[in-house]
């Protein structure tokens, strides 16, 4: 069932007021959680000499934007919740972008990476395809994209207040490949547990280079 634009605008509305509303909350119970496997997985597949230009999209209230920083890079932050796009700012000392993420106004061939982390299953399925594209655009030629997402079954609609897209590995590649990305690496979190226990599905990708993008 294709959403209208004022079921869009609920989308976002209804889901960013989840956020605010347990943006305490949430810092609390995800300020500590590890995802070291997910930057390093990022980091090591772009090219070139450091620091790198790094975009966390779905900030959050900062975790991951003060270590990409702590590392050396220039790390932005892209958030759309705005009490977590102020915690992120105190946390971090880095720039932190407000911008709903189906509304994005990022600059052209600007980011070496982009980190999004819990971040692009929010995004309708129907508009992912543009937002794919977007981010593609603001990645340097060669540059990397990470996402991790909750995966399924490519269930969509509300979950606990959010809204959420659930796809699956084939589901994933082919939104990626058709917005110009080339699969590098996925694997499932957390490591070392059977498949069921595994929530996370994590991907790294390039933006195909000149040539490439052109055939």
């Amino acid at each position: 069932m294709k959403l209208n634009p004022q079921d869009l605008e609920k989308v976002t509305d209804l889901t960013l007021d989840h956020y605010n509303d347990r943006a305490e909350s949430f810092w609390a119970s995800t300020c500590d959680h590890n995802v070291s496997q997910n930057i390093t997985s990022l980091l090591q597949c772009i090219e070139g000499e450091p620091p790198f230009t790094i975009l966390d999209f779905g900030c959050g209230p900062g975790r991951d934007l003060k270590l990409f920083a702590e590392l050396g890079h220039i790390a932005v932050g892209l958030e759309g919740a705005a009490h977590f796009a102020v915690m992120a700012r105190a946390h971090s000392g880095c720039e932190v972008w407000q911008q709903d993420f189906l509304k994005l106004a990022l600059p052209d061939i600007h980011f070496d990476g982009i980190f999004a982390n819990a971040a692009l299953f929010h995004v309708p399925s129907q508009e992912l395809p543009r937002v794919l594209l977007e981010l593609h655009a603001s990645l340097k030629l060669g540059g990397v994209l990470f996402s991790s997402n909750p995966h399924g079954r490519n269930e969509e609609g509300w979950n606990g207040g959010r809204y959420g897209v659930y796809h699956d590995l084939d589901t994933w590649r082919r939104h990626m490949s058709a917005a110009g990305f080339v699969e590098l690496d996925h694997y499932y979190r957390p490591a070392g547990l059977p498949r069921e226990k595994q929530p996370w599905l994590a991907s790294v990708w390039r933006r195909r280079g000149q040539e490439g993008a052109s055939g």
